[in-house]
């Protein structure tokens, strides 16, 4: 049983050590009195505590104890010079070079694929008889499902209030270069997939760093990475996959609702009960609810937005404007040219997780015995989530005028940019346009708890094998709870610092394994271009689709 193999634990042991050196450095470094406010704010001495009060040592012990100390190891800074006005994490400059890097390594293949991306999407290639779990449109909307989320709605509000308008010009740039990062990992989820005697398929970073740099002679490096990033994917779950999605659309609508102001631990407990149903199913009940709700919370969230920046039209024009010259020559009060630059890059990278490796989890599942496919399909989600979504919610924002008159939402420890954008939609149509957008939080926010625990589970399984998943699943539906009771800022930082962490790892490995994946292309390509890649049959396609008597889709 792999969860009784003590080689099994060490990651686990490792990512406990992370959080609790700095902890025992911390308690040792105090007196004997602020060793003991620290114990008493984890509740370990049983003092009774002013009804409410609880949260609020939660909060503060996970914002000394966790976030602080993380924050340390991963978002160090790769410089700071005055004449730069803004210091430089490296895991910034990490990611835009590792994009840059991949798009000219494959050719461009974010602009010469996207028409075939498409067709792929349709369904107009696909065979039922390839191996995989899922169709190629169930992976994009899985994996959108993680990517179009809270990051879209609350994350462009936050770089918008924390960076001006030209946070958004750096978060289209990143979006597009993010395509080639999106196709190379999903092509390599694909290449290194394993499929058990059942059918299931498990994929994803973990796999392809340690079984392909095996295969290029650096076995010691990639099984360490596999173990560093599962670590990683793990904790990210947990953060920016699950406590942020709950806090930010808690702070949305917790205002409507004033029993959830008093109380908002009653909105985690409901969330946690409905996010529990569904991710005991798998993937297939992932790729399910995900194939339903992602195209029509799109829709509804676009049109409504569309309606807005219809309705104003003629300021579109000035809002581009604030756009572009924001990000050439932004003001000093946002940190100068460096300071917007990272801001919107890491508010790209959180919203499309391009280069992190989640994505490749869950397209590592879809049918198709051509890897490449399933890559180009990929590399519709940085465009859709960053270019199309953020874009238009950036507009709204910009139009409106609600982060120059709302600034107190981004300031300081709140970062409660959900709100941020509901004022924006309200402002910009009609009072009830606030309902579409609480419904698009909450749905929103829903799909991405569900994608991500997939993301999670895979990482965790890795490390400990299939029996202990139900150790997992009790774990994010705990965080789900305490996402509901812990403050915006820490969870923000929190956030930030996994999902972007997890890039470490992975794009080192997308760097070491780029030319693997160029011959695929290149492979690939030839066949598409000689028209030896022929369109599936739509009507043995459509047959395929009706689920057989028995089969997994009718359970």
């Amino acid at each position: 049983m792999h969860i009784f193999r003590p080689i099994r634990w060490i990651p686990l042991v490792v990512l406990g050590l992370l959080f609790l050196a700095p902890l025992n450095s911390q308690l040792a470094a105090q007196d004997t009195e602020g060793a003991r406010a620290a114990v008493e704010t984890i509740g370990l001495l049983g003092q009774e505590t002013a009804p409410g009060d609880w949260m609020t040592q939660v909060d503060d012990f996970f914002g000394t104890y966790i976030v602080t100390p993380l924050e340390t190891v991963i978002f160090f800074d790769f410089w700071t010079e005055k004449w730069l006005g803004s210091s430089v994490p490296f895991i910034v400059i990490w990611l835009l070079v590792g994009a840059s890097f991949l798009t000219i390594r494959m050719g461009f293949i974010n602009v010469r694929a996207f028409k075939h991306a498409i067709h792929l999407t349709r369904g107009d290639y696909d065979d039922p008889t390839e191996t995989g779990e899922v169709t190629h449109f169930q992976a994009l909307s899985s994996a959108l499902s993680a990517t179009v989320g809270l990051g879209n709605i609350a994350g462009v509000a936050i770089a918008i209030g924390m960076g001006g308008p030209g946070a958004c010009f750096w978060m289209i740039v990143i979006g597009i270069l993010g395509m080639s990062s999106k196709f190379t990992e999903c092509t390599l989820g694909q290449m290194y997939r394993k499929v058990d005697k059942n059918g299931t398929v498990s994929g994803g970073a973990m796999h392809y760093l340690k079984d392909g740099l095996s295969e290029i002679g650096r076995p010691r490096l990639g099984k360490f990475l596999a173990v560093l990033f599962a670590v990683i994917c793990i904790a990210a779950s947990l953060g920016g996959g699950n406590t942020f999605q709950v806090v930010q659309s808690l702070g949305a609508i917790r205002t409507e609702v004033p029993l959830l102001d008093a109380k908002p631990w009653i909105y985690g407990l409901v969330m946690a009960g409905l996010v529990g149903v569904v991710i005991i199913g798998g993937i297939r009940s992932i790729g399910a609810v995900a194939g339903r709700i992602v195209p029509f919370m799109c829709g509804a969230y676009v049109l409504t937005a569309l309606y807005i920046l219809g309705n104003n039209f003629f300021q579109i024009d000035d809002a581009i404007k604030s756009i572009l010259s924001g990000a050439l020559s932004p003001d000093a009060v946002y940190g100068g040219f460096i300071g917007v630059l990272v801001i919107g890059i890491q508010r790209a990278v959180f919203s499309n997780e391009a280069g992190t490796g989640s994505a490749a989890i869950a397209h590592s599942a879809a049918k198709t015995d051509e890897p490449v496919s399933e890559g180009i399909v990929a590399l519709l989600e940085p465009f859709i989530d960053t270019v199309i979504v953020c874009t238009m919610t950036a507009l709204v924002i910009i139009i409106t005028g609600a982060a120059v008159d709302n600034p107190d939402l981004i300031a300081g420890e709140n970062k409660s940019g959900a709100a941020l954008t509901a004022i924006a939609f309200r402002t910009g149509g009609f009072e009830w346009f606030r309902w579409i957008l609480y419904a698009a939080v909450i749905l929103f926010c829903y799909s991405t708890l569900i994608s991500w625990s997939y993301y999670g589970e895979r990482c965790w399984t890795h490390l400990f094998g299939k029996k202990s998943s139900i150790y997992f699943q009790f774990l994010f539906i705990g965080f789900v709870f305490l996402g509901s009771i812990v403050g915006e800022n820490k969870i923000l930082v929190f956030s930030d610092l996994l999902i972007l962490g997890m890039a470490l790892p992975n794009m080192l490995g997308l760097f070491l394994l780029s030319g693997k994946v160029r011959r695929e292309l290149d492979t690939y390509w030839d066949k598409y271009k000689s028209g030896e890649l022929e369109p599936a049959d739509p009507l043995e396609t459509l047959v395929s689709r009706e689920p057989a008597e028995g089969s997994p889709d009718e359970q």
